[in-house]
Order: C-alpha cells, then structure tokens, then sequence
C-alpha cells in the first residue's frame, strides 16, 4: 500500500490540509492549519510499512514520543503523532527558508557564515545525545537554514534510541526496520567508518558525519565522494579528505584540527561528545585569520631554519626530491630485483600452501591432472613432490611436529573450504579431528596455540585460542593468520556471501577491531613477514584478479610491494622473508548443445563466462562474466546459440530471461548495501531499477510463466524468503516462510508452469515444493543432499536435478511425486586438469538442449627471494 496523496480541505483530526509541499523515499509533506492553535504546521506521512507491522509501529510511537520531548531552537520541532486511514503521520513545525544542501549548491560558505551553523548544529546534536538520541542521517538534506539564517536539524528519521544503559544491541529506528549487527544504515558520504562495517553506532557517529558537513559547508566539495558506493565506503575507511591548509585559505588554523578530530577514523579519537565539539567552535569565533596559513602551519610542527621558510614549502619540496634523486642516482645502489624459483610442474590447482619449520620445505594441497584434491610434500630445488596420503584434505597450517588440514573439504569459493579440522603428525599417523565447520586455522610461532575461523549457526567466529570465540560476524570471514609475536590476528571478511572481493581487519587478542584496509576487488592470501611490523595482503584494487601484494601497517599505512603481470596468490612468508606464492590462470568456460549438435560447443565470450540461463526455445543464452576483462565488476551477456557474437547489456550479474526473451531480470550491483534489481532490454529499451530496500543479499531470481510478475529470494537480516512483484511496479509480497538457501549455486526457473508452485529449500535444506497461494509445503520425495535443482519439467511433473562432481556433472530426470529418478546426462570437460566446479547447469523444458560452465584454476606455485 503506498502513501496516498491528500487532497486540500482533508482533515486529519485537528489538522486540515493546505497543499502539498514535496515527496521523498521517506513520504510525504503537506502544509496544514491547526484548527485548534490557529498555526501553520508541517504534517509528513509515514510508508504503509510501518502502520502495517503493528511491533514497528508501537517502537516508532515510543520513540516519536521521546524525540517531541526535545525543545531545543536548532532541532526541528515534534508537534504531535497520529494516523490517518491507517498510515502513520507526524505533526511538526513549519519552516520557511531552504535546506544546507541548497545553500551548498552554489559553492562553498564564508567561514564565518560556516561557523555560524555548525555551532548551531553541534549544539543541536548536543541536546539530542543528552536525550539518549542518535540521528545516524546527518547530512545537508536534513539541515535547514531558516529565513532568519537560523540551522535546524530535520528528520530524525533513522535516529537511534540508544539510552545510558543500553546493552549495545542494535535498537529499531524512528522509521527503518529494526536494525542488526553488519546492517549498513545511513547515508553513504556521511556514514562514519562504524556505520560502513555495520557496527554498532553511538553519539560518535554523528560527529564524525558532522565532520563531513562541516568540510562540504567550507569547501563546497563533499569530503568522500567516489565514483561508487563501494569505492566511497572505502574512501570513508581509509581516506582522508584534504587538509584545508591546502588551500591557502585565510581561515583559523584551529579550523583545521576540529575538522581533523570529528573525521577520525577510531571513534575514540574523535570529540567525545556534541557539546565539546560545540565549546571548541565556539572559542574559535574571535578568532583572526592568518596571513599565511601554509607558512604558519609549517612553523607550528617544526622548528625550521629561516632560509628554509624563505623558500616557501613548495620550492622546499622540490629542493628535498632534487636531493633525493641526486643521492639515489650518485651514491645509493640500486634496489635488488626478487628471484624466482618454481616448484611444482603439474597441471591443476593448488588450494593451499605453506614453509615448514626448517624453511626449506614446502607442503601444499593440490588437485593434479583431475586427480583428488590430496596433500603434498617438496623441497625447495626438487622438481618432484610426493603424496602424503591424506585424500580429500586441504591444508590451513604447519608447525614444527604437525599438519593442520580440512578433510572433507566443501569448497566456498575458489581455493577456500569448510571441513572438519584434524591434526596430523608430520613424521606420520591417522588425522586427529578436533572441529567441524572450520574455515581457517593457524598456529602461533612456536605452534603452542591455535587460532580458527568456524562458521556456525549462521555465524562467523574468530577463536583465539580455539575454543574461546573473539569476534563473530555475520557476513563471511575467511583467511586467518596469526603475526609472528602473537599479538594480533589478521582476518579477511567477504562483500557477499560468495566472491572473493572483501576487506582484511586486525584484531587483538580480546577481538578488537585494531585496523582495517579498503575495501578490495580480490583477496588473494595473507601473510606476516618475519618482523610482524606489517601485514601483506594479496589483493586487487581496480581490476577482476589480485595482481598486487601491498604491506598494511597497523596505523592504516599501505605500500606497494610487489607487482606481478597477471594474477597472483599469497600463501606464506618464511621466517627468512621468503614468499611462497602462486601465479594463476583461471576461466570458466561456457559450454552449449542444442538438438541437432554432435558434442558440446564452447559459446565462451570473455575469460569468466558463468552461464545464468537458457531459453525454453534453447536459441539463447545468457551469462555474467566476472573475469580479469571484465574488471571490478560483473558485465552482463546474452547470446545467440548459433555462435552469433554476445551482447554486452552492461554492468549487470546474474541476468535472467523473460519468457520471451526481450528483457533481462538481474542484480544493478554487488556493492555493500545497495543490492537492487533491474529490468534490462535486450534489445531497445529503458532500463527499470526495482529497488530492494533493506536487503543484505539477492538470489534465486526468475519470471512468472506470464511475465507479468518476477520472484525473487531475499535476506533482510532475518533470513531468506521468496518473494513476487509485479511488473513493473507494486510492493514486493513474501511468499515462502524463512527458507534455507545455497549460495554456491545457480539455481532458476524455481516457479511450476503453471504457476501455482515454487521450489525452495525448507529450513533442513531438503527440496521442497511450496504452493504460491499459501498453505504447507510439501517436501521432494527421494531428494537428495546432494541434488542442486535446475528446473521444472515442460509437464511440471518432474524436475531435473544434478550433481557437481567437481570435474563433472551427472543430470538427473526426478519425479516428483514418487521420488524415482532416471539419469540423463554425465558432462564433463574434455581437459579436467584445475576443473574444480562443473556447474551453473539450464536445461530447457524438453531436455533436448542444455548449458553448462566449468571452471579451470591453474596454478604454478614459486618460491620467490629478495622480497622488501
């Protein structure tokens, strides 16, 4: 139900419409009269979500309640609460003049006038955080300057009741849903570092989003402003805005150190509270300007030579890189390139590697020649390796006396497993399990202690020592390793559930969060190298692969460390600096075969060509490429079957067809919280976003069989559910209770023909069938842990299934009624060396054509000298 739009003359109790003064993504305004007062007020309508969630709308009351006892002249006055009709509404003053945002618009503010409001909007944000109230939105929008040049704070609407003697867990907003630990909230440019890593968030936040003002107000340019999301959040972690000093302003120079203080990056850096903030502008105000701020800036921090200041900092910059390169060219030898030495010459993939105690010695897990995925043995300078016998196994660490490893390694993504951990003697013997769903593991140093990544109940755990959990999270935490003194642990965290684009953080031995990098496009490895004074983490900034490995000091500092063309991955650093990495080269190839073909054909495109779907017709397809062409992110394809070159529709995943072929169902973009989809033409049309607000994550995306309608399956936080909307618009409405959901493979065409069913997987994770006009689910008899759907038969009576063996697939026909089911179909690729998934399967209806894509990972591994 939307917000209806009300006509002048509706009454609303005491209050009688004037007219409509503006719409936004949070309801509707209107000017009205108080009958009773005989005053002018401003009335907002709230979305239909809040009045129809009836816990939500008692929350909103509470809080509205606790905002309107605010009486403060630089924040927005609460008038009174009620509905109409069913839709929630807010009475509150009305204000005559324009937003900061507006005043902004045409360039940055006089200094004194820059003051003027932020003194007035600190004071305001003291007053709310005395109340225990939060905004957590603070941006130009919500600032108004009033006629009389007056700042009011508007909108407390994602304010966050956060009172003294709170437990920190994360409390229900003014008008969002309730929010959980890892949900990002807020506004991206003026999110503070907290907000990004969906932390919990306190008064702090809010200084730190006043920093941002406070710089876009003196400037005119907002102080994080990327060409992404995902790049801007980054920017929020890791960057810092230029110093106003730069500029040569005539302004205070204390300007600059408050501005410094609100926009840092550790909230226990920052001012303490609003009101602080407020008394360190105010003492500013008399303050004159200095002739020379630049100059002025230099002789505060150092006690410079006078002939140096004379110069000016400028041409002492040059003078100090003239000296510089004089040295380096005349009296410093050159840097000494890193040598390479290979060590293993098998064709496959090599999931882990790692020194052994004497340095020496390497171990590693690999999957030769299409072999089992095993775990070897070689020394530096022998071509040979030799198989320690332990089948199925990666491995996660080496001490001096053992082996940690995984067996029965389910793969997560490329190279990464979750098994059960087992400790091996190296000198030999049967594996010891200790854990099951262990992602990661490392020892310290001496190999005394173990620390892991598990994933349990939905959760990501650190345990340090194994056993005593640290740190969780629910978005996927992968990588561990532990530096040389034992101190702090380094861990990588994924963007989504699956990929593997994320951050690496630094925790202490309490499981505070100590450092974090940006946000890269690819992790490939971590390592501490023998001094523990920096991380080195293999990664990408800007391209598909990591092609980079870059040292990360605990202060946030990053240094290029080595360059390599093409991809890499880091797996372990010696204790004599040694760097034991691999070179890889991985595709997915997309392989097709219609009716009329005598073997599979390739229809690949680029490098990494995942195969989304097929027509009924079997005359089309459509794919995502994720691969080192593509870049950073996904691009998204359809092709004709007979070899016609592929369409590139643009910066799309996992694109989905429509029945007739004309348009595309996919995902607008992969970037922390902005998860949306989108109607795409395949051939002439305007793109349709259909948003998704509150969503953490997307999947399982299809059409109605009239394509009227599209479903798609959704996490909010509080799990999975399907949901239908209609085309083109219309409230998505859920359709399944939570669901469990596998997100390492595609699954489609979920919906029966005649559209009265949709298979999902029930909370066990068994197939089940679930009647779209409400009522139980019945589950698939005969269906199988292993089974991964891939459609709905043409007669809806039977399902076609299969099997990822890895370097093969076996397709399975399975009716659904009785559970019997014949196989079809074994696919495989001709060359299985470094195949480590075959899957991504679409049939059509009739069985006769299908399409597949297989992934090949190749990796030569190295051990690599004279690496600083």
């Amino acid at each position: 139900m939307r917000a209806m739009s009300l006509a002048p003359g509706t009454k609303l109790g005491p209050y009688e419409i004037v007219s409509l003064l503006g719409t936004g993504g949070m309801g509707e305004v209107y000017r009205a009269r108080d009958t009773r007062l005989g005053r002018d007020v401003a009335i907002k309508m709230l979305p239909a979500s809040v009045a129809n969630d009836a816990d939500r709308l008692q929350r909103f009351e509470h809080e509205a309640r606790t905002v309107a006892t605010l009486n403060h002249p630089n924040i927005l006055a609460l008038h009174d609460i009620g509905t109409h009709e069913g839709s929630p509404f807010l009475v509150s003053e009305l204000l005559e003049g324009e937003t900061l945002r507006q005043k902004i618009e045409a360039g940055a503010l006089p200094v004194r006038r820059a003051m003027e409001y932020a003194k007035a909007i600190a004071q305001g944000l003291a007053a709310a955080h005395e109340k225990g109230i939060v905004h957590r939105d603070l941006k130009p929008e919500n600032i108004f300057i009033t006629r009389d040049d007056r700042a009011k704070i508007l909108d407390f609407g994602l304010a966050k009741l956060v009172l003294p003697e709170s437990n920190g867990d994360s409390a229900t907003t003014l008008t969002s849903p309730a929010t959980l630990p890892g949900m990002v909230m807020g506004t991206v440019g003026y999110m503070s570092p907290e907000q990004v890593k969906g932390l919990p968030t306190d008064a702090r936040s809010d200084i730190f989003s006043f920093g941002a003002v406070l710089f876009e107000m003196l400037t005119g340019k907002r102080a994080f402003k990327k060409d992404t999301t995902a790049e801007t959040m980054t920017a929020i972690l890791r960057e810092e805005p230029p110093e106003l000093l730069e500029t040569n302003w005539q302004a205070p120079i204390g300007l600059q150190r408050i501005l410094s203080r609100c926009l840092e990056k550790s909230p226990e850096r920052r001012f303490q509270s609003a009101s602080d903030l407020a008394f360190a502008i105010e003492s500013l105000s008399g303050t004159s300007t200095s002739p020379s701020v630049a100059t002025q800036a230099v002789k505060e921090n150092v006690n410079w030579p006078k002939w140096m200041l004379s110069i000016g900092v400028g041409a002492l910059l040059l003078v100090v890189a003239a000296a510089a390169g004089w040295w380096y060219g005349r009296g410093a030898d050159p840097p000494s390139q890193p040598a390479y030495q290979q060590i293993t010459f098998e064709r496959g993939f090599v999931y882990a590697a790692r020194f052994a105690a004497d340095g020496r010695s390497v171990v590693y897990s690999a999957s030769w020649d299409g072999q089992p995925l095993q775990i070897y043995s070689t020394v530096e300078g022998s071509p040979e390796s030799r198989a320690l016998n332990l089948l199925n196994s990666t491995l996660f660490a080496v001490s001096s006396t053992d082996l940690a490893i995984s067996i029965g390694c389910k793969n997560r993504y490329i190279g990464d497993c979750q098994g059960t951990l087992a400790r091996v003697p190296i000198s030999g013997g049967a594996p010891r399990e200790l854990a099951n769903d262990v992602i990661s593991a490392d020892w310290t140093a001496d190999g005394s202690v173990m620390a892991v990544v598990s994933h349990v109940e939905g959760k990501y755990r650190v345990e340090y020592p194994r056993g005593k959990v640290i740190y969780e999270n629910v978005h996927p935490l992968g990588r561990l390793r532990i530096s040389p003194n034992g101190k702090v642990i380094a861990v990588t965290q994924s963007v989504g559930e699956t990929g593997d684009g994320g951050r690496v953080f630094v925790l202490d031995t309490n499981g505070k969060e100590l450092t974090s990098t940006e946000v890269f496009v690819s992790v490939e490895g971590l390592a501490w190298p023998p001094s523990g004074d920096e991380l080195w983490v293999a990664a990408a900034t800007d391209k598909g692969w990591a092609d980079s490995i870059y040292g990360v000091r605990i202060n946030g500092q990053k240094r290029l460390v080595l360059r390599l063309p093409g991809m890499v991955r880091m797996h372990d650093i010696s204790r004599d600096g040694s760097v034991l990495l691999s070179k890889e080269s991985w595709r997915s190839e997309l392989m097709f075969r219609g009716p009329g073909d005598a073997k599979d054909r390739r229809l690949s495109w680029l490098d990494y060509a995942e195969v989304t779907d097929l027509s009924d017709d079997g005359k089309m397809v459509a794919f995502s490429d994720w691969g080192e062409a593509a870049g950073a992110t996904a691009l998204g394809f359809v092709r004709q079957t007979d070899g016609s070159p592929a369409v590139k529709l643009g910066s799309w995943d996992h694109p989905v067809l429509s029945p007739d072929g004309k348009w595309i169902l996919a995902i607008a973009g992969e970037e922390i919280g902005q998860w949306q989809l989108a109607l795409v033409p395949t051939g002439v049309g305007e793109v349709r976003k259909l948003p998704t607000i509150g969503v953490q994550q997307l999947g399982l995306m299809g059409w109605m069989p009239d394509a009227k309608a599209v479903y798609y399956g959704a996490d909010d936080g509080h799990g999975w559910r399907m949901y239908l909307r209609d085309v083109p618009g219309g409230a998505p409405r859920p359709v399944t209770p939570v669901i469990s959901f596998n997100p390492y493979y595609t699954e489609g065409h979920l919906v029966s023909p005649d559209g009265k069913y949709i298979f999902a997987r029930n909370l066990s994770g068994k197939g089940a069938v679930f009647p779209l006009s409400g009522g139980d689910a019945r589950e698939i008899p005969g269906w199988l842990p292993e089974d991964i759907w891939i459609r709905w038969s043409k007669d809806g009576q039977e399902a076609y299934v299969y099997h990822d063996n890895k370097t093969s697939a076996t397709v399975y026909r399975l009716d659904l009624n009785s559970g019997k089911r014949q196989q079809m179909a074994t696919l495989a690729p001709l060359d299985s060396a470094g195949v480590t998934s075959t899957s991504n399967l679409e049939y059509t209806p009739d069985g006769k054509a299908y399409a597949y894509s297989d992934t090949q990972e190749l990796s030569d591994l190295f051990v690599v000298q004279g690496v600083h």
